[in-house]
């Protein structure tokens, strides 16, 4: 197995939980490769399987062009139970019409004989190239590898796998005490591009050994999703292939969480709005091409509606992110970006901010020595602009990074 790099993995209990392995009770996992890129060897298939039925959850891409694996995990996540997740990279088996949706049920069909589960409780995701059909002979032969290879040690091997343009695996692992029994709480995810709060925007899968009623699960990750993934965007493109599953599979042993205000469902809502939080982070940092990890923050808006989209205006603009990644403190794009956002404010009472530095004030900068001063916050890695708008109390965060020259270059040759 492949070693994971020490900044994938986060754990929120410090550096020495840090380098506990990542599991969670009743889980196992393996990954292999199929070459569903012929010719490429790396790991590309992967495995995840609860030894007893887990409480499944899930929030998929709101595109309406959805993926075969997608449509399908629709059709099944309304019964709430799920055994076993079958992802790939390398093709997104999405606008391949009924003979992809054939052949992810082949493979579920392959994966729930092989397991002896009901096929109803196989999900399935994919990733990468879009409108290609998948090499369904050579996955399906490496079906019963992944099983004879499932192991509590295989969960850094899954996020591995799923792969694309990602520069490293994005796992994050948690821990918490739920009266006296201690949970675990696992995620991973992959997102590197085609990033935008539309839903999940990417691929994540949550794995926990809390016992917790459906209906509660289904009502925080939404609550989670809403304030992670749903507050990222790399180029306000939303993927066919999105989807969050969530699996607890009650091997903790806590009396079953049913009521959201219990100090153990707090507990858990906490933890979970964590790990995704740190997830949804991860892949803006590793954006495709990204050499700035940006936090905007829109305050003094009317309400939370309008400083999400004044927000998301000025995030998805390519003018403010190209000016972010040449280190030119463009206050003026970022103006003229809130201007057509559709939404009402005076032009003359807004104030920007880089980092602390104050380079607008009243719509009118502040002049050649702050600008100075903004280029400089510009050659950090991490930064925050934030746009005070002088008319209400409400504000929002989103989470973004620069457009930078790789970013053409990765996405102009992603499928050869």
């Amino acid at each position: 197995m492949t070693p994971v790099p020490a900044e994938a993995v986060k754990n929120t209990k410090g550096a020495a939980a840090r380098n506990k392995k990542i599991q969670v009770p009743g889980f196992l996992a393996s990954a292999v490769s199929a070459q569903v890129k012929k010719g490429h060897t790396r790991p590309d298939l992967g495995l995840i399987f609860s030894e007893v039925p887990a409480v499944t959850s899930g929030v998929f891409t709101r595109n309406l062009v959805k993926a075969a694996p997608v449509q399908i995990d629709l059709g099944r996540i309304v019964e709430r139970k799920g055994r076993a997740v079958l992802v790939n990279s390398g093709n997104a088996n999405a606008c391949t019409g009924a003979a992809g949706l054939r052949d992810a049920r082949k493979l579920s069909l392959k994966v729930s004989q092989t397991l002896s589960i009901p096929d109803s409780q196989v999900f399935l995701a994919s990733t990468g190239v879009i409108g290609q059909r998948l090499p369904l002979p050579r996955m399906m032969k490496a079906v019963p590898a992944l099983a004879h290879s499932l192991s509590p040690d295989g969960l850094p091997a899954v996020a591995q796998a799923i792969m694309t343009t990602d520069t490293f695996p994005k796992l994050v692992s948690e821990e918490i005490s739920v009266g006296r029994k201690k949970v675990r709480i696992v995620g991973m995810a992959k997102g590197a591009g085609m990033l935008h709060p539309d839903m999940a925007t990417m691929l994540c899968f949550v794995l926990t050994d809390l016992a917790v009623s459906p209906a509660l699960l289904d009502r925080f990750l939404r609550k989670a999703t809403d304030q992670s993934f749903n507050r990222i965007t790399v180029d306000g493109d939303t993927s066919t292939n999105d989807l969050i599953l969530v699996m607890a599979n009650g091997l903790a042993g806590n009396p079953v969480l049913d009521q959201p205000r219990t100090n153990g469902a707090r507990l858990f809502s906490s933890a979970l709005d964590q790990v995704l939080f740190e997830l949804a982070r991860m892949c803006v940092r590793d954006g495709e091409g990204a050499t700035k990890d940006i936090t905007l923050q829109v305050q003094g808006a009317r309400n939370e509606e309008e400083a999400r989209i004044l927000a998301l205006t000025v995030a998805h603009s390519p003018l403010v992110k190209t000016a972010l990644f040449g280190q030119d403190a463009n206050w003026g794009r970022i103006l003229a970006a809130l201007g057509r956002s559709g939404v009402s404010f005076d032009p003359e009472r807004v104030d920007i901010y880089f980092d602390r530095v104050q380079i607008v004030k009243n719509g009118i900068s502040k002049g050649p020595k702050e600008e100075v001063r903004a280029g400089a916050v510009l050659k950090k890695r991490s930064l925050t602009i934030r746009i005070d708008l002088h008319q209400g109390s409400a504000e929002t965060r989103i989470y973004t990074c620069d457009l930078s020259l790789d970013y053409v270059r990765i996405n102009a040759d992603y499928r050869t």
